[in-house]
């Protein structure tokens, strides 16, 4: 093999290692995470004898339509992403994948999702999850550079995780689903409020309008985390109510609850970037703690486990 054609074909090697690189970095791995999470509990929580092959079936075609939220939002925003530091470097920002190839991956995620979930789960998860990329896409996204109005709607996708899984295993919408939705969409607020917060110069150079406002030094932000944190403490107690968890999770969701509107709190009295990253911590701690919680308590009632 001679030296030219080996350099091409190493070339050619950390060209495909990169483009692959971008695409999982478009699809926001972090947030697939959270969301497999969430969709493994609700199905779980909807049939505590779990068929694994269906689970990881409901699995996949919904991370399918999360990474399309993803994708198809950093189209849209491409051009905003590029005057931001926390967003300059991701591939479509950067011009390292075009907007017509981040188009193209997003759509087919898109189909291929909704077509897993239809043939191999149900009609009910697929329409659901589809609508709620379309919300993610057309409202959410179009909303921002507009009103902070656009934090409430794209808190309506991001609550929805947990009740796709539910539907995953034949639950039907009612009062556990909306239980488990109430406590992911009161959860967001706090927590992207802070987000919005410790990048507010970015968001406003980049004409985003993710805060209740720039201009009074945070006081409405905190107010309005603070009534969310306040909600969320009565809120998390539906699960126990709809009778999907017993008094260990009633306890423990307190217990979390009142540690969220403590951090909230505290943010509230100080707005600064040091409480606002506490808050965002407390937050990541505060729901995957809540989670395990319900979804033990829940297996401990029924008597039931994988």
């Amino acid at each position: 093999m001679s030296a030219v054609a080996g350099s091409a074909e190493v070339v050619a090697g950390f060209s495909l290692i990169g483009r692959w690189s971008d695409y999982v970095q478009m699809s926001r791995p972090r947030i697939l995470a959270m969301s497999a999470a969430a969709v493994l509990a609700g199905y779980v929580l909807a049939s505590p004898e779990i068929a694994w092959l269906t689970a990881g079936v409901a699995v996949l075609g919904i991370l399918c339509l999360v990474a399309a939220s993803s994708v198809l939002n950093q189209v849209w925003e491409a051009g905003r992403d590029a005057r931001m530091k926390r967003t300059t470097g991701r591939p479509l920002a950067s011009g390292r994948i075009s907007r017509s190839e981040g188009f193209c991956f997003g759509v087919v995620l898109a189909v291929v999702g909704g077509i897993v979930l239809w043939n191999w789960v149900n009609v009910l998860t697929s329409v659901s999850a589809v609508l709620t990329m379309l919300c993610y896409v057309l409202l959410y996204t179009p909303l921002k550079p507009f009103t902070a109005l656009c934090t409430t709607v794209g808190a309506v996708p991001g609550a929805m995780p947990a009740v796709l899984g539910w539907f995953a295993a034949g639950g039907a919408p009612g009062a556990e689903a909306l239980a488990l939705f109430a406590v992911f969409f009161v959860w967001q607020f706090p927590h992207f409020l802070a987000i919005g917060w410790i990048y507010r110069s970015e968001y406003e150079q980049a004409g985003l309008k993710m805060l209740p406002s720039f201009t009074d030094g945070g006081q409405r932000t905190g107010a309005v985390a603070l009534v969310y944190a306040l909600l969320f403490v009565p809120v998390v107690c539906l699960p126990r109510y709809a009778g999907m968890a017993g008094g260990g999770y009633l306890a423990a969701s307190l217990i979390l609850s009142f540690g969220y509107l403590w951090l909230t709190w505290r943010f509230y009295c100080e707005r600064s970037d040091g409480r606002a990253r506490q808050l965002m911590a407390g937050s990541l701690i505060c729901l995957p703690v809540l989670l395990v919680c319900l979804v033990c308590d829940f297996l401990r009632l029924t008597g039931s486990g994988f």
